[in-house]
């Protein structure tokens, strides 16, 4: 394990937990974690896998917390919170998206994301969540996906950013229970951290049902971001 990676106490203050309740979970094997001359240490890949792992199942209320937490944690306190229509250019919105298979939408995704000039290498991010989506699907019930590498590629991002496509059908995506997926996210990031605040506030976003239903009625790509903006308005700080 890398001299980054967490001590039980590190955990606790990274996630504002108390350090027993953080011991109870290692010891259940509720947080991945392995003990090294008797004392718990916490990968942090795996610790941020854990928590994106986790996000799907909380409910609106949890996931604020979350957003909270992981903002608090950054060692700037003044940080910013992260917006997610801020971080959507028009440019990288295509409605509809013509793909009409899992690996089209992929490379139709990341070719959208490529025109607005901050990913310089499509095919090495394509590879990438190509990769992740055959490790688990990043489908969801609701219909949306949000795909994105298995790790953050910092060396091909200009900046953090985010790419949407709508298909005008669903299709098959790997969701739960053979669901069709027609909403797509594509989540570039730099960091762990800051994919995991993206993924944290994006899934508030997407738990609203009249949220999605407006983006499968969007006409064009200033439709489909006026409407994220306006949500995003509206979600508690």
């Amino acid at each position: 394990m890398g001299d980054d990676d967490f001590d039980l106490d590190s955990l606790a203050n990274y996630l504002h937990l108390a350090t027993p309740q953080v011991m109870k979970m290692a010891d259940r094997g509720t947080v991945p974690g392995r003990k090294v001359g008797g004392e718990w240490r916490f990968a942090r890949a795996e610790i941020h896998h854990w928590l994106e792992s986790r996000m799907g199942a909380l409910d609106d209320t949890e996931l604020e917390q979350l957003e909270g937490a992981l903002r608090r944690s950054r060692p700037v306190a003044s940080d910013p919170r992260v917006s997610i229509a801020e971080m959507l250019p028009l440019e990288a919105i295509e409605v509809p998206l013509a793909a009409k298979t899992r690996s089209s939408v992929i490379t139709d995704m990341v070719n959208v994301a490529a025109r607005t000039g901050l990913l310089w290498d499509a095919n090495k991010m394509a590879e990438a969540v190509r990769q992740r989506e055959d490790m688990f699907p990043t489908a969801l019930d609701n219909g949306v996906a949000l795909l994105h590498p298995r790790r953050p590629l910092p060396s091909i991002l200009a900046e953090p950013f985010l790419a949407f496509g709508r298909t005008d059908r669903g299709i098959p995506f790997g969701g739960a229970r053979g669901s069709l997926t027609s909403l797509f996210f594509l989540i570039c990031s730099v960091d762990d951290q800051s994919h995991l605040r993206t993924l944290a506030r994006l899934s508030r976003l997407i738990g609203d049902p009249a949220l999605l239903a407006d983006l499968r009625a969007a006409t064009d790509a200033a439709s489909v971001r006026e409407i994220i903006v306006e949500r995003e308005h509206r979600l508690s700080d």
